[in-house]
């Protein structure tokens, strides 16, 4: 490449002297700029979510190409962020395509060493056996002069700021109708 090209491909170069004068649209355009288009251009489909990282809840776009995620924006329209994101939710792509993401559901038993791999439906009976029992074990009927309480001692709930209104309504409307009276979240401590 002679000099004169090689002065050519300088965006500086091509700012000063042509009609860009600002830099904001020809002199700032590399051969390989004009090639490029966005990742979302090919997405086979665009779901609606939110950003999971905390209470304020940003919409975001996702976009999926053959059944995987391969981009993650603001949503402008929406009324919150109106399309911005910040670091973390712009990172949030890693959420769901990163190495580190666990797949499954581990379980290591008390006293043991290893962790084992289990199905989703025999964790879930677990985690339903253990509420159930500790919710008996800590239940109080009738306080001692027999007037009625119907609660139990045995289950608390602290809740955590990632989650949005809507899902801290319904884990309160759970504990609640469990009967647990220690019920807080995060937000508020």
């Amino acid at each position: 490449m002679d000099f004169e090209n090689l002065l050519r491909s300088w965006p500086v170069y091509r700012q000063l002297t042509g009609d860009d004068k600002l830099g904001r649209g020809k002199a700032a355009q590399s051969k390989r700029s004009l090639t490029l288009t966005p990742r979302t251009v090919d997405a086979d489909k665009v779901a609606h979510s939110v950003c999971p990282y905390c209470a304020v809840g940003c919409a975001q776009k996702v976009y999926v190409k053959d059944g995987k995620v391969t981009q993650i924006e603001g949503n402008p329209d929406s009324p919150i962020s109106r399309g911005r994101l910040c670091p973390k939710g712009s990172a949030s792509k890693q959420l769901v395509t990163g190495p580190q993401r666990l797949t499954k559901v581990r379980y290591r038993a008390p006293y043991a060493k290893d962790w084992q791999d289990l199905d989703l439906d025999t964790a879930m009976d677990m985690v339903a056996d253990r509420v159930l029992e500790a919710r008996e074990k800590g239940w109080q009927q009738f306080d001692k002069d027999r007037n009625t309480l119907r609660r139990t001692m045995g289950i608390a709930s602290l809740g955590g700021a990632t989650l949005d209104n809507e899902e801290n309504y319904l884990i309160k409307k759970l504990f609640t109708a469990l009967g647990a009276l220690q019920i807080e979240n995060q937000a508020r401590i």
